[in-house]
């Protein structure tokens, strides 16, 4: 993957940092704490903002790969709407409010590939490009514009092989700027798969933003392989990268610095704001959505894309599908059951705040910038 204008640290300084933290008993460190009101995690008000501000900007919906081919598409819900996001005759994306304009069926449930799509209710039939193709029984409805009649179009658009749909006003396309190329074009999918938890969508996204709890939480899971608060921890616009590494990271002291490798040796977590992650493994990297429901209740859709051959070699499918075993088994169960312990407490008299320190300095930069996008001093 490339950085574009964005800057962050490279492989080797990235593995120079980590060695400089092992060897003094040190980890990247943030310069102010953070007291986030546990109401910010139950309360309804507050949770019709995030949802305005998720359909208020470009938002990631899926990778590119998950749409490959002419007429692949994927429905689902975001941020409390029902999109359809396809990919045209001409290979363009499009997205669209799932939504027939006859008497509102969806059009579409699911995913798969289609060259029209059919209202189930009254079989109005639109072409990949969303314009209305036909009416059973036009004629019973003479001030029909057909014209002007398609699917209800919105913004959508491809960076880096990740799919962005903004569904309401003004594209904000400088929110882009700092948007990454993950992925090549050639780079397939792999795996899906989406998971329903009953816990506010923060504290889900918080959980992946610090390596403080490694040893706590996942004593039997990750701690065996990876570094417990050892992390790397850098800002890019209002995103955020966390470097987690592995305990054999330590070979590369070995090895030249020029071929050196950090994929295998670290996960990198990139925290796409508001609702997204971006998780670069040995074998594969995974894009998760973190869609929230309610205040209470979140879905989570990941998907896992393969990594191109290194250096002649191919990575075969079954050896990517381990990688995403691997995480699964290594700790990701656990901070989903902690984000649901925690909305458990957070309607409670216990805290009037949740506190984060200098360890989790992503986190409070994650809600640096939905504090500033409300306009809260």
């Amino acid at each position: 993957m490339s950085h574009n204008n964005v800057y962050l640290l490279n492989k080797n300084e990235v593995i120079d940092r980590v060695f400089a933290h092992i060897d003094n008993g040190t980890t990247d460190l943030g310069t102010s704490q953070w007291h986030e009101p546990v109401d910010n995690y139950t309360n309804e008000s507050r949770y019709e903002k995030e949802i305005a501000l998720l359909r208020q900007r470009p938002v990631v919906f899926c990778p590119s790969a998950a749409i490959p081919d002419a007429g692949s598409f994927i429905s689902r819900t975001a941020a409390g709407t029902p999109l359809l996001v396809v990919r045209d005759n001409d290979l363009k994306v499009r997205a669209f409010i799932n939504a027939c304009r006859h008497r509102g069926m969806k059009v579409a449930s699911g995913q798969g590939c289609k060259r029209t799509f059919s209202c189930p209710y009254h079989g109005w039939t639109y072409n990949l490009d969303g314009s209305l193709r036909g009416v059973p029984g036009e004629e019973a409805f003479p001030d029909l514009e057909k014209e002007t009649a398609g699917l209800k179009e919105l913004f959508a658009i491809e960076r880096g092989g990740l799919v962005y749909v903004q569904q309401e006003g003004t594209p904000r396309l400088e929110t882009l700027d700092t948007a990454l190329n993950f992925f090549e074009p050639s780079q397939p999918l792999i795996h899906q798969s989406d998971t329903l938890d009953e816990a506010n969508w923060k504290l889900l996204t918080e959980t992946l933003l610090e390596g403080y709890h490694i040893k706590s939480l996942h004593r039997e899971s990750f701690y065996p392989f990876g570094l417990d608060n050892v992390n790397v921890v850098e800002s890019f616009g209002q995103n955020s990268r966390v470097v987690y590494p592995f305990k054999r990271i330590e070979k590369l002291r070995a090895v030249s610095p020029d071929d050196r490798e950090i994929e295998g040796f670290a996960t990198l977590v990139y925290h796409l704001f508001p609702n997204v992650s971006v998780s670069v493994l040995s074998k594969h990297t995974s894009v998760t959505v973190i869609e929230p429901l309610s205040p209470s209740r979140t879905q989570m859709f990941s998907y896992y894309i393969k990594h191109s051959a290194k250096n002649g070699v191919e990575i075969s499918v079954e050896e990517a599908m381990r990688d995403v075993d691997f995480v699964n088994q290594s700790g990701q169960e656990e901070d989903r059951a902690a984000a649901r312990d925690i909305q458990e407490t957070v309607t409670t008299s216990a805290n009037s705040h949740l506190t984060f320190g200098y360890y989790e300095k992503a986190i409070v930069s994650f809600h640096q910038q939905l504090q500033s996008e409300f306009g809260v001093a």
